[in-house]
């Protein structure tokens, strides 16, 4: 099928031209002399010159004045050395417009010998103009950056820095340029440095560096300062470049101990403050205790008692804040086991056939919600103990804990007692525990409902936050 598709051709010299004229590269042949003997359209449109305006002239006419003189001498010595090879060694090079305007190019020589007329050079043109334009955006981008940018070598040789890199170590960047990256770090560190450079190079990928542990740069003078660098593997023929982007964060580290001995001293005095409200809480209790056993009224003694252990769910609330760990939230679940055995025991032989069962999830509720949640939960706790099971009735009485949904919560207290009365009126209630339950559940916007038996409960649904 290939030797078909060539079968078109009358002779090879017409491939050939048509392959040179098909190039998007610029290309010109010269003699040995430098006269064009040959362009393609592509050298037409990148020098704007038409081909007949070329035969014959010197190469030198595509070539910025400040380069001319030199060129000759380079040329000869290319066409004694013959070989194909790229134009400039390293050097920048650039064409001439007819307009006068120079413009960055990259040129291949590749020499073609003939037996007539001696050796002629094929130089292969391409504008590099577009990709020019790109370093310098990327160069002004990496001086511009806030951070210092240094890129090292597969060897760890740094081959280029920033201005933000020379003020963050003291160096200029010819004293950077060509040393080992190991100079930028602590002594301390620079003995384990290589071998975890070689493990990055050997699984590089995109990532911080250190993985959480505290990293320092070393500055010319000497002072070591606390950094965060990102590294970035760039994959060339010449092997993998790493580019180091560095963060001084000594501003940062000043501000988090700032603020961890903040925390600290707000955390001391928050704990003083709980401290000191739940024994004060504990002395009222107490005061109360004693009231109690210098009277001898039973309704007196009733309303003691109660209040009492008013003062010990909210004193109990504040023992299990200090507790914790979270200073704003209380583990409620612990509360309610507290707050039940206590009063148990508060009532007392009444209780001995009352059971108790307690089911709730895992959930921290904010203090403006405990403590009247907490003094709900112990009114109707305490309502159920002493009126759900009269004479010698034993039951049980149950509460739950749960999560209504992503943004309430739900609480019930239920029992098997004898149930309330059909003209129970829990709004229009004379005692005082009740009168509290129906203002602590306007106080956290919880909704009330009372089921009156079989089983007896009273459920609250309330915002998880307030």
């Amino acid at each position: 099928m290939t030797s078909n598709r060539y079968k078109k051709f009358s002779n090879p010299e017409e491939m050939v031209y048509l392959a040179v004229e098909a190039s998007p590269n610029g290309m010109v042949m010269t003699n040995s002399d430098g006269e064009i003997v040959m362009v393609n359209s592509a050298s037409e449109k990148l020098f704007g010159y038409s081909r007949q305006e070329l035969i014959g002239k010197s190469i030198e006419i595509l070539i910025p004045e400040e380069f001319r003189i030199h060129h000759p001498e380079l040329r000869l010595t290319y066409i004694k050395e013959s070989k194909s090879r790229p134009m400039g060694h390293g050097r920048d090079l650039y064409g001439l417009h007819r307009n006068g305007k120079k413009f960055p190019v990259e040129v291949g020589l590749n020499p073609v010998e003939t037996k007539s007329d001696g050796t002629f050079v094929l130089a292969v043109i391409v504008d590099v103009s577009d990709r020019k334009q790109a370093e310098k955006m990327i160069h002004l981008a990496v001086e511009a950056s806030p951070n210092g940018m240094v890129m090292t070598d597969h060897q760890g040789k740094i081959i280029m820095v920033n201005s933000t890199t020379e003020e963050l170590f003291g160096y200029q960047r010819q004293e950077m340029i060509g040393e080992p990256i190991e100079i930028l770090i602590p002594i301390s560190h620079r003995t384990q440095h290589p071998e975890l450079r070689r493990s990055f190079l050997e699984h590089s990928s995109k990532r911080g560096m250190g993985h959480g542990r505290d990293l320092y740069g070393l500055h010319k003078s000497g002072k070591e300062f606390p950094v965060e660098v990102g590294l970035n593997p760039i994959q060339t023929t010449e092997g993998t470049l790493v580019l180091a982007s560095i963060i001084d964060i000594t501003t940062r580290k000043h501000q988090e101990e700032q603020l961890m001995a903040a925390l600290k001293e707000k955390d001391l005095l928050l704990s003083e403050i709980h401290h000191r409200v739940k024994n004060n809480l504990q002395i009222i209790d107490s005061l109360l205790g004693m009231q109690s056993e210098t009277v001898y009224d039973s309704t007196a003694i009733t309303v003691l008692t109660e209040s009492q252990n008013r003062v010990k769910s909210m004193a109990l609330i504040h023992q299990i804040l200090y507790q914790s760990q979270d200073f704003s939230r209380v583990d409620f679940s612990s509360f309610i086991d507290s707050l039940v055995n206590n009063l148990l025991v508060s009532y007392t032989p009444e209780t001995s056939k009352i059971k108790t069962k307690i089911e709730t999830d895992e959930i921290l509720i904010p203090i403006n919600i405990s403590i009247p949640l907490g003094l709900l939960l112990n009114e109707l706790c305490t309502n159920a103990i002493k009126y759900a099971f009269p004479g010698n009735r034993s039951g049980t009485i149950q509460i739950n804990l749960k999560h209504h949904n992503s943004n309430q919560l739900l609480i019930r207290i239920s029992d098997n007692g004898i149930g309330i009365s059909d003209d129970f009126d829990i709004e229009n209630t004379p005692t005082l525990g009740l009168q509290l339950v129906q203002l602590l559940s306007e106080q956290i916007s919880a909704e009330l409902t009372i089921h009156r038996r079989n089983p007896t409960s009273f459920t609250l649904i309330f915002p998880k936050d307030l």
